[in-house]
Order: structure tokens, then C-alpha cells, then sequence
């Protein structure tokens, strides 16, 4: 029998093995694409292709964990993935033209929108099922915790393989490890506390989940303002995150010096651990959600600014630091908001649909910050991204002038729409 203890178990278990497979590259990723032969701009254009196929099947994802099940759903992203992964190794083999690097990374975005909003929304329903009552925010700060210590061991590993073997085996090992949860999956995740709609034909549920994508997500104006947030955080981010590799060792002065590319996603990582235990404590600074999210979000954009501006590497190094702490203790904050404006039914397709804003502000900006780089170096290109970055605090604002109840109470929005929120 499942219990609030199991399914949070079972939650930290997938969080676990899924960011510790992703991480083996995550150091490594951009050194990996300009070896192959790409220049920046291909670099983060290929990372602009793997949001982009985020964008284009998120709703289809969406469709299956809806109609046949978050688990199903978390399957299919294991194998694909996993797939698309030892693929990319391949062509890195034989320095692939661009146009296959842009198919391959579309193939690896179709896995990750497999697990986006299934897993969370799978949590989510199953604490609700099982009559957890506590705090939803020191569910997701857990998680964090959990993730940044699965980061910080995968980063370095796969900084220190790659430097003692080459680029391509971190890879392979990830590849490994996916299909290591594909079987743990299939024995401890099972839909609980929500029953799939497995009738009726696709195409006539893409449309009606579409379609509920934006009754409960784009036409509620508290949701929307924060989707669009996404659309000038999300791409940011991940350049910010993946140029750091090429940065610092540009910084450090030894191109390379793999290890020390892994080490710097190791510093993200050790700052989400204490960001996910800091989530709780910085939102009880605040009466409201939203006032937290804008907080963090104005320090953000000032760090990342400075990251651009003081071109030393410990310098650099610190305020790394200082800017993945901000972001991931601002991420139980946002989670816990939105998830208690949505109702359970719809709850896997709106959080996915979040999840595609923020890819397609990755499609945008990535190739623009990389062609940034490209012509004035990364100093200026995390200037540039800190500009992009600020345009998401007036959209914040917007979404707290909603007032809505998440933003005050903690809840989660029932089983059966949008009635008023419930504690959970």
C-alpha cells in the first residue's frame, strides 16, 4: 500500500537517477559540440533545436501522460533519451554536419517533454490520494536537495571521465543509466490518485488538452503573466548555465582543463542543495509568493549581469555561486505558486505547458546570446542575458496584482477544477 512516505520516496528515487544521468554532460555539453567542430553560434543553435523540439511535443507529451498515464509517460523519456543520447556520441565520432547535431538535439528535447509536468504532476496526485497533509514547498525543497546532490556528484564525474578518457564516454554512461531507471520506473511508479482518460482519438485529445491549456493556463491572468515570465528566464538560463563551460576555462586559461568545467557545475549544483533547503525559510521572509519570485528575481539579473562585467575567474566562480543559489530557491517557491492555480485533471499539460514557454524562450535567445559571444566574447553575451532576464520582473508584478489564493495559502487547487484552493 502506498503511503505519503513511499510516493515521496519513489519521487526522490526518479529525481535521483534522472539528474545524475543528465549531469554526466552537463559540465561538458558545450566543450563536446565546439570539439565536434561547431562554432558558438551552431553550438547554442543545436541547444536552441533540443528546446524546440521541447516546444513542438510538449503538448503531444502531454497527451500521454493524461490519456494513458504520468508513468507511461516517464517510460518513454527514459528510452528515448537514452537513445538520442548515444546518438549524439556518434555524431561527434564522425564531426557530423550541423543539420544532423539540429535532428538529433529535436530527439533529445521529444525525451526530456516525456518527463516535464508527468513527474511533478504525478507527485502531486499521489500526495493528494494518499491524504498527505503537509507542506508542498518541503516536498520540492527536498527534491532540490536530492538533485543538487546527484549534480554535484554527476558534474564532476563526468568532468574527471571526460578528462582521464574522452568527451564522448560521459555520454554513453548516461545512456546506461537511463535505462537503469527505465526498470526502476517500471517497478516503483504507478498512477495513483488519478485515473487516466484513455478514450477517444488523439487528435481529439491533443485538441481538448490544448484547449485546456489555456482555459486553466493562458486565460487565467495569474497563471499566464508567470508562463511569460519563463519566456525571458528560461532560455537565459540555460545559456548561462552551458557557456559557464567555455567561459571558465577561457577565464581559468587552460581550454583543456575538463575538470574544472565540471567543477563549475558542481558549484550550481552545491548552490541548489542549499537553495532547496533555504526555500522554505526565504518564503516565510515574505507574506507572498510573488513577493519572493520578484526578490530573487532582481538580485538574478544584477548577478548575472556582474558575471559578464568582472571578468576574473574566482570572481567569476562567486558569483556563480550567488546566482544558483537565487535560482534554486526561487524553483520550490514557483512550483508550489503554480501548482496551486491549477486543478489536478489538467495538471501534467499546464505544467508542461510551462515548461514550453520556457523552451521557447531558449529557441530565441540561445542562438542570440551564442552569435553575442561569437562577435564580443561571453562577458558581454551574460550582459545581454542579464537585459533579457529583467524584462520577466514587470511580468511578475503582473501576475501578483491577480491576487490569487496560492499566492498567500498553502495549496494545491482540487481534484475536480477551479473552485477555491485547499490546503495539501
Amino acid at each position: 500500500m502506498q503511503t505519503p512516505g513511499s510516493v515521496q520516496r519513489t519521487y526522490l528515487t526518479l529525481l535521483l537517477g534522472n539528474t545524475l544521468a543528465a549531469s554526466l554532460i552537463w559540465g561538458i555539453n558545450t566543450i563536446f559540440l565546439l570539439d565536434a567542430g561547431l562554432s558558438n553560434l551552431e553550438a547554442f543553435a543545436a541547444n536552441a533545436f533540443f528546446t524546440a523540439g521541447m516546444v513542438i511535443f510538449e503538448v503531444p507529451t502531454g497527451v500521454v501522460a493524461d490519456t494513458v498515464g504520468r508513468r507511461a509517460s516517464y517510460l518513454l523519456g527514459t528510452v528515448t533519451l537514452a537513445a538520442s543520447t548515444l546518438l549524439y556520441v556518434l555524431l561527434w565520432r564522425i564531426h557530423a554536419p550541423f543539420w544532423q547535431w539540429a535532428v538529433v538535439s529535436m530527439l533529445i528535447g521529444l525525451g526530456f517533454t516525456f518527463f516535464s509536468g508527468a513527474v511533478e504532476a504525478w507527485l502531486v496526485d499521489a500526495l493528494k490520494a494518499t491524504g498527505f497533509t503537509g507542506d508542498l514547498e518541503s516536498v520540492f525543497g527536498r527534491g532540490q536537495v536530492v538533485t543538487g546532490v546527484a549534480m554535484l556528484t554527476g558534474s564532476v564525474a563526468g568532468g574527471l571521465i571526460a578528462q582521464e578518457t574522452n568527451l564522448g564516454v560521459p555520454f554513453v554512461l548516461r545512456g546506461l543509466i537511463l535505462v537503469a531507471m527505465f526498470v526502476l520506473a517500471f517497478r516503483l511508479m504507478h498512477d495513483i490518485g488519478f485515473s487516466p482518460e484513455k478514450s477517444g482519438r488523439v487528435l481529439t485529445e491533443v485538441r481538448k488538452i490544448a484547449a485546456a491549456s489555456i482555459e486553466y493556463g493562458l486565460r487565467v491572468p495569474s497563471v499566464r503573466w508567470l508562463m511569460l515570465e519563463s519566456l525571458f528566464t528560461g532560455g537565459v538560463g540555460i545559456y548561462g548555465f552551458y557557456a559557464l563551460q567555455p567561459y571558465l576555462l577561457k577565464l581559468y586559461g587552460d581550454p583543456h582543463a575538463y575538470l574544472i568545467a565540471g567543477l563549475a557545475a558542481a558549484i550550481v549544483a552545491g548552490a541548489q542543495i542549499l537553495g532547496g533547503i533555504a526555500a522554505p525559510r526565504i518564503r516565510r521572509l515574505f507574506s507572498r509568493r510573488t513577493s519572493a519570485l520578484i526578490a530573487t528575481a532582481t538580485v538574478g539579473v544584477v548577478v548575472l549581469g556582474l558575471m559578464g562585467i568582472l571578468q576574473n575567474f574566482w570572481v567569476v566562480i562567486g558569483l556563480v555561486v550567488i546566482w544558483s543559489l537565487i535560482f534554486a530557491a526561487s524553483m520550490p517557491i514557483r512550483q508550489t505558486y503554480m501548482n496551486g492555480m491549477i486543478p489536478s485533471r489538467q495538471r501534467a499539460t499546464i505544467l508542461s505547458f510551462d515548461s514550453l514557454m520556457g523552451s521557447t524562450g531558449g529557441v530565441w535567445a540561445q542562438p542570440l546570446l551564442g552569435r553575442v559571444a561569437d562577435l564580443w566574447g561571453y562577458g558581454p553575451s551574460y550582459v545581454v542575458g542579464a537585459a533579457i532576464s529583467a524584462v520577466a520582473i514587470p511580468c511578475l508584478a503582473l501576475s501578483r496584482r491577480q491576487n490569487a489564493p496560492a499566492d498567500t495559502v498553502r495549496a494545491v487547487a482540487p481534484a475536480g477544477g477551479t473552485g477555491a484552493a485547499e490546503s495539501l
